[in-house]
């Protein structure tokens, strides 16, 4: 099939491979090139870095939605979009014009966690499955019918990041074999149960913030979802301080109040039980043991931290 593939970062960038290795990608749409640093370079996406090594055609729109710029798509006569983790709503024009219509992979088992952070939220809910699902494109944000859809287990251990590593694979597969339905004519519409739908909206910084008045469970549930982006954090000692590790244990004392310094870590009281926070990061320094946090600190048991929102 001749194939438009539309996505930005890393997660698109093994979808992207399958579809060349398959097919024929007539190119390859991904957000304009942007500043990004201290020193302000230009950097480019994920997906643009793999297309120039492979001598695809890049397009770069700042609005998918420029009417100029559908007019060019209409040009490459494409039997099918694919669109992984783009950035930009595809419009209605867009979702009209190849034979086969518009498919997406979509990094939760839908019509769960619909939306722009799908693996965080599934961590932070506490789920112990998730998964990735190949849908058609509707006007609605990531409620067309579904095609297929393959589980993956969380584990106790996983960040967003690792998590998001293992289904970006799962994805590429996925995609592969939804393909090969599409082009044979067998892949199914599943329409979704709209009614069981949640939601899983982009991430600000507020929402990792780690308020010690919470159940340990839910704040380990939060750290672990928060990593690598946007980073749990909370003020300690007046500064923010950011949280990348941290276990529950079955000790009880004022939220937000030092219960002990130990080899494995800080323990501090939490509205149920108490995190043993094992690894942190002071602003501009590397991250540490929670041990070595407290002693540079000199935080001692019976020290509360401030809690106060940023």
């Amino acid at each position: 099939m001749r194939i438009i593939f539309m996505g930005t970062p890393d997660f698109a960038v093994p979808s992207l491979e399958v579809v060349a290795e398959e097919h024929e990608v007539v190119a390859v749409v991904t957000q304009p090139d942007r500043r990004r640093g201290r020193g302000q370079r230009i950097t480019y996406s994920p997906v643009k870095s793999w297309a120039l090594k492979r001598g695809l055609e890049i397009l770069q729109p700042e609005r998918i939605a420029n009417p100029e710029f559908i007019d060019k798509l209409e040009t490459y006569g494409a039997d099918l979009f694919v669109v992984v983790a783009f950035g930009q709503k595809i419009p209605t024009r867009l979702l009209e014009m190849p034979k086969f219509g518009c498919i997406n992979v979509h990094s939760s088992l839908l019509p769960k966690y619909r939306g722009a952070a799908p693996i965080n939220a599934a961590i932070v809910q506490g789920e112990n499955i998730t998964g990735v699902s190949t849908m058609y494109l509707s006007e609605e944000w990531d409620a067309g019918d579904l095609i297929l859809q393959a589980e993956e287990p969380i584990y106790p251990h996983d960040t967003a990041g690792t998590l998001h590593d293992r289904l970006m694979e799962k994805g590429a597969i996925l995609l592969s074999e939804t393909l090969r339905q599409i082009e044979t004519g067998q892949a199914p519409r599943i329409p979704q149960d709209h009614a069981k739908a949640t939601f899983a909206f982009k991430l600000s910084r507020e929402d990792a913030y780690v308020d010690f008045s919470r159940p340990a469970l839910e704040l380990v549930n939060l750290i672990r979802g928060m990593n690598p982006w946007p980073g749990a954090h909370t003020l300690i000692a007046g500064e923010s301080v950011k949280i990348w590790q941290a276990v529950a244990v079955e000790q009880s004392g004022s939220p937000g109040c030092i219960l002990a310094v130990q080899d494995r870590g800080l323990v501090v009281g939490c509205g149920e039980g108490a995190l043993l926070l094992q690894e942190l990061q002071r602003p501009n320094s590397k991250a540490v043991s929670g041990q070595d946090f407290a002693n540079g600190l000199r935080l001692n048991v019976g020290d509360c931290l401030q809690r106060q929102e940023e």
